[in-house]
Formats: structure tokens, C-alpha cells, sequence
């Protein structure tokens, strides 16, 4: 019984250690369960929370230096868009320990790695709305690649 005690000391002694989390929302039907579960961690830890959308930029279309306006405002609506359910879900508790950011990349996963790298995330939460048995084995792809490529923690939300 002591050992478990002692285990369960140190997983509260690392949860503590958490100090940035990040996370990666799209705006799918999991992103108030992964907003939920990140507004947790935060709380529990006193971490401060970035929620992330990721702008997918064709390879083709970075090496261009011109963006029209247009473009510029329906990718804005769709970011701003895709933060509002986990905006609302820290509202929803009165937590105010939190920004929004847009990343952008030509891959979801690499966008994700790459901002929690460069800005010292310590855990990343995400979801996956995976519907077939295979897909769930194998967690969905963004969320595997990130599970694989990222050097902090990832809670992955279903």
C-alpha cells in the first residue's frame, strides 16, 4: 500500500510541474470535451492554457509573399470560429488563465509539435474523433503523429 502511495505522490509532484499546456482545438464535436479536459489540467496545476488552431498553408501557397484581404478575413472567422467552443468553456468555469493563438503549417501535426516546442508547452491535449475500430486503435492520424513526435506529455481527448 505504501509503494502505491508513493507512486501516486509522484505523479501529483510531476502534475504539478506543469506549467504551459497546450491545447489544439478545431472546432469539431470533441473540441468541448478536449477544452474541458485542458480547462481541468489547468486549474488542478495552475498552468497557463494556450488554446491552439492550426491554418493548414499548402506548401505551394507559403512561397507566395501576397494574400488578398479576403483571404486573410475567412481565414480569421474560421479561427476565431473554430476558438469560440473552447473560449465558452472556460468562460463557462470563470477561468481567465488563457490565451488563443492560430498557428499555421502545411501539416496539422508538425503545426502542433512545432508551437508547443518553440513556446515550452509541458503537456499538449487534443482530441480525435475517430469513428471505426481501426482508426480508434491507431488514434486518428494527427493525433498519432503528434503522440509520436512531441517530446512533452499528450492527453488524447475522445
Amino acid at each position: 500500500m505504501l509503494a502505491l502511495c508513493q507512486r501516486h505522490d509522484a505523479a501529483e509532484e510531476k502534475l504539478m510541474t506543469i506549467k504551459r499546456i497546450l491545447c489544439a482545438v478545431d472546432g469539431s464535436k470533441v473540441t468541448g470535451r478536449v477544452a474541458g479536459c485542458a480547462v481541468e489540467l489547468a486549474q488542478a496545476t495552475r498552468a497557463k492554457l494556450t488554446f491552439v488552431v492550426v491554418n493548414v498553408v499548402p506548401t505551394r501557397m507559403r512561397r507566395t509573399h501576397y494574400w488578398d484581404a479576403e483571404s486573410m478575413t475567412a481565414a480569421a472567422a474560421q479561427s476565431n470560429k473554430q476558438l469560440a467552443a473552447a473560449v465558452k468553456i472556460a468562460k463557462a468555469v470563470e477561468f481567465t488563465g488563457y490565451q488563443c493563438v492560430v498557428a499555421s503549417g502545411s501539416s496539422v501535426a508538425d503545426a502542433i509539435v512545432d508551437y508547443a516546442a518553440k513556446n515550452k508547452a509541458d503537456h499538449i491535449v487534443m482530441g480525435t474523433s475517430t469513428t471505426n475500430e481501426l482508426a480508434r486503435l491507431l488514434l486518428g492520424s494527427v493525433a498519432m503523429a503528434v503522440v509520436s513526435h512531441a517530446k512533452v506529455p499528450v492527453t488524447v481527448v475522445k
